[in-house]
């Protein structure tokens, strides 16, 4: 079986956690978008690690991770992200990178970091990682790719050309990057990568000929999607499970099954539009109990209630077969619990569910829920019309109960 895994909301609904958790089912787990702006945390019995770049399957032992052409690569994100699974004892030679994904540069931050800071008030929330400059320069047929990048000549020429077209843009900046500054930076970064870089189109190819089950990992959440998000606060790539397809290079026939992931409640990072926001001492304890702070940039995020038009609509333009929800424990407490459920003139309208006191962190069965928060599930089910196969119940590994063979079964 290969699978798409997506978000359905704003980001940060807890698909790493999940895909650690299919990981051990495929062969290869590959990430098909976005770059270090995503931040997947991990939680195995009690250890936390937070990653960026490499797939969120690399803790399961035979599971290749492969960072596909659609992502966007900060190389030397990547090469500290390997220190610290090399800490973990993970062996790195099971990460392999697209020899035409395309490299973030330092020129690339500088001009997001520039650009956010320009529009003053009303920024657009980027992480000024340099994702969407990188984008622009592949869209712009400029940018420079992984295989660029680890040839040396090819990339000293690259970056006087990439010097040369920002250099108009960037004339006021303090820092101004030379070639011998970029060369500083790169040459022990392309040492470092240069092994794993792959043509990671046919690993898949041979992969899917085996029969040899696949995990496409997403990032960010489909609300961010550069298309059908809510522009202009969106990411720089498409986030919805079509993008898989294009950002790992294989054929739509190849997936068989798509999951979902939104969390039992809503959260965004940045600017934008967020009809359900609470603003008062309901979202602060939210964001407190559910530790909603960003993996990447540490920023708290906005929080509100589901909203069930917005999942609706997620399930439809990602062709979910498979909903997770997620963090449902940091309900517990809440008395009621609104659900919107519908808009009127633009303003969600609210159905109050009664709330649990019960404490259901670790539970792992259905069983062993309370009746209310069984109740809460059951109306999400009826009103998205998917059912929950997965539900989160604390932020380890072992923290949820299962209720689908998508995740006994063996590939």
């Amino acid at each position: 079986m290969n699978t798409v895994l997506v978000g359905l909301q704003w980001g940060d609904e807890g698909k790493g956690k999940i895909v650690d958790l299919l990981a051990p089912k495929y062969r290869h787990v590959v990430r098909f978008q976005g770059g270090n702006n995503a931040g997947h945390t991990l939680v195995i019995d009690g250890r936390k690690i937070a990653l960026h770049l490499t797939p969120s399957g690399i803790l399961s032992e035979n599971a290749i991770c492969i960072i596909g052409n659609g992502v966007v690569l900060d190389p030397a994100v990547l090469v500290e992200e390997l220190a610290d699974l090399e800490a973990w004892g993970v062996d790195d030679s099971r990460v392999k990178i697209s020899d035409i994904a395309h490299v973030i540069l330092p020129l690339h931050r500088q001009l997001d970091s520039s650009r956010e800071k320009k529009r003053g008030d009303d920024p657009i929330g980027t992480t000024k990682r340099g994702i969407g400059p990188t984008y622009e320069d592949k869209i712009g047929r400029r940018g420079m790719r992984v295989c660029d990048f680890i040839d040396d000549e090819k990339r000293k020429t690259k970056f006087i050309n990439l010097i040369e077209s920002k250099g108009l843009e960037l004339q006021d900046e303090e820092t101004r990057y030379t070639l011998e500054d970029l060369e500083t930076w790169a040459k022990p970064l392309a040492d470092r990568i240069r092994p794993m870089t792959v043509d990671s189109a046919e690993i898949l190819h041979k992969a899917l000929d085996k029969d040899e089950g696949i995990l496409f990992e997403g990032a960010q959440g489909t609300f961010l999607d550069i298309d059908h998000g809510s522009y202009p606060y969106v990411t720089s790539s498409n986030t919805v499970a079509g993008a898989a397809c294009t950002g790992a290079g294989v054929g739509p026939t190849a997936i068989d099954s798509v999951v979902g992931v939104a969390k039992a409640y809503l959260t965004r990072v940045g600017a934008g539009p967020f009809p359900t926001e609470l603003h008062g001492d309901t979202g602060e304890e939210i964001r407190t109990k559910g530790g909603e702070f960003g993996a990447t940039t540490g920023r708290p995020r906005r929080c509100g209630w589901l909203d069930i038009p917005l999942l609706k609509k997620a399930c439809k333009l990602n062709g979910v077969t498979h909903l997770c929800l997620t963090k449902l424990d940091v309900l517990t407490g809440f008395d009621p619990l609104p659900l919107c459920v519908a808009y009127e003139n633009d303003q969600p309208v609210y159905e109050y569910m009664p709330g649990w006191k019960e404490d259901i962190v670790g539970i792992q069965s259905w069983e062993k829920l309370p009746e209310n928060c069984k109740s809460y599930i059951e109306r999400i089910e009826a009103l998205a019309k998917q059912p929950v196969v997965l539900i989160g119940t604390g932020a380890d590994r072992k923290h949820q109960v299962l209720r689908a063979t998508i995740f006994n079964k063996t590939n």
